[in-house]
């Protein structure tokens, strides 16, 4: 009874939250089969999501029903000891975004791939959804684009959104629509984020994955001297709000993964020079352990854009990655300009819960 009554109160809480508290946002690759849920550190999530559901004839799709049924039924029960804690299913990701343009053509097509996201939240007793579409009439991983993306970008959100509202009105139970988006110019030109905001409770901004071609940042918080042009946390954030987009709904992307190259001079410790083979990044956990002033990389920290990297005089090799010390950084940024909270990519990559650790400790204790 005690246990029925403390989940009645945080429905409550959650149901009527205000914008402002922080959000810890993890992304889980369900993808990779059986997820092992004893492992996850759920004290210091407050939203899970799961990684991906695939587009099949305009409808959400099970790519791998036989573990993603398994994962959603370990995940639910999870909220035993975290009761707040909200699943969402993410749909798309950077391989399986291809159908969403087809899907989201017209009012009757928007009808039927809202109606099947909805129902698979239903069935598994999910907390939402989160579409993360790359990219709306924009090249992606083979996917299909159109002009007509940008405005049906929004009306698929106000679909789901209407459908969402329809189910909770039966349910009594709130339910969330999140997306994750690309941190740079290009995504603004190509959506109205703006109304498309008004839709949604997050807006996870993937803010990592920059550097291409030469070995800079691909997740840091401001731009480096003498290159501030590139991309980076606070321009995605500037841009973003500059669209119209409300603050308290920005969530800023940390990456528990970094990106590698072979770079073809020392210069800056290879920092900005030219790339001319790529090279296995790694997940955080083995940069920690392993390769961090370890097996000739060195770090070094740009104090400008506040992000470490490494660098390998022998081989010629740099990596770009997230640690404690930019991930505090990165918190101190969302607590300073009122934004909705952190999203990291992906748990996995961190397995001792090094960068989890301090994203609790920095924005949440």
């Amino acid at each position: 009874m005690q246990y029925i009554l403390i989940v009645f109160l945080c429905f409550i809480i959650s149901f009527f939250q205000l914008p402002g508290k922080p959000v810890v946002i993890g992304y889980v690759a369900g993808y990779n089969g059986i997820i092992n849920t004893s492992e996850i550190d759920i004290s210091k999530l407050t939203h899970i999501n799961y990684a991906f559901v695939d587009i099949k004839d305009k409808k959400a799709w099970l790519h791998n029903e036989n573990t993603d049924t398994i994962n959603f039924r370990q995940l639910n029960l999870l909220k035993q000891k975290n009761p707040l804690l909200k699943i969402l299913i993410s749909i798309g990701g950077w391989s399986w975004s291809k159908n969403f343009s087809d899907a989201v053509l017209s009012d009757s097509s928007r009808q039927v791939f809202a109606a099947s996201a909805v129902h698979i939240i239903q069935q598994y007793d999910l907390d939402g959804i989160d579409i993360d579409w790359e990219y709306p009439n924009m090249k992606g991983d083979g996917n299909i684009f159109r002009p007509e993306d940008k405005q049906n970008y929004t009306l698929m959100f106000k679909e789901i959104r209407r459908q969402l509202d329809n189910t909770e009105k039966k349910t009594r139970k709130k339910y969330l629509l999140t997306t994750a988006v690309g941190g740079f110019p290009t995504f603004i030109d190509n959506t109205d984020m703006q109304h498309a905001a008004q839709y949604l409770d997050y807006i996870n901004l993937m803010t990592y994955d920059y550097s291409w071609g030469v070995a800079g940042h691909h997740t840091n918080l401001y731009p480096s001297i003498s290159y501030e042009n590139e991309n980076s946390t606070q321009k995605a954030v500037n841009i973003f709000t500059a669209a119209g987009v409300p603050r308290h709904r920005l969530v800023i992307g940390i990456a528990f993964y970094g990106r590698s190259c072979i770079v073809n001079d020392s210069a800056a410790h290879g920092l900005h020079q030219k790339a001319i083979a790529s090279a296995n990044g790694s997940d955080y956990g083995h940069i920690k352990d392993s390769l961090v002033n370890q097996n000739g990389f060195v770090r070094y920290w740009d104090e400008k854009a506040k992000a470490p990297y490494l660098f390998n005089q022998s081989n010629k090799q740099f990596i770009s990655y997230d640690d404690e010390q930019s991930v505090t950084e990165k918190c101190k940024f969302v607590k300073e300009q009122k934004l909705g909270g952190v999203m990291f990519w992906e748990y996995s990559c961190d397995p001792k819960g090094y960068l989890l650790k301090t994203i609790h400790q920095q924005l949440i204790e």
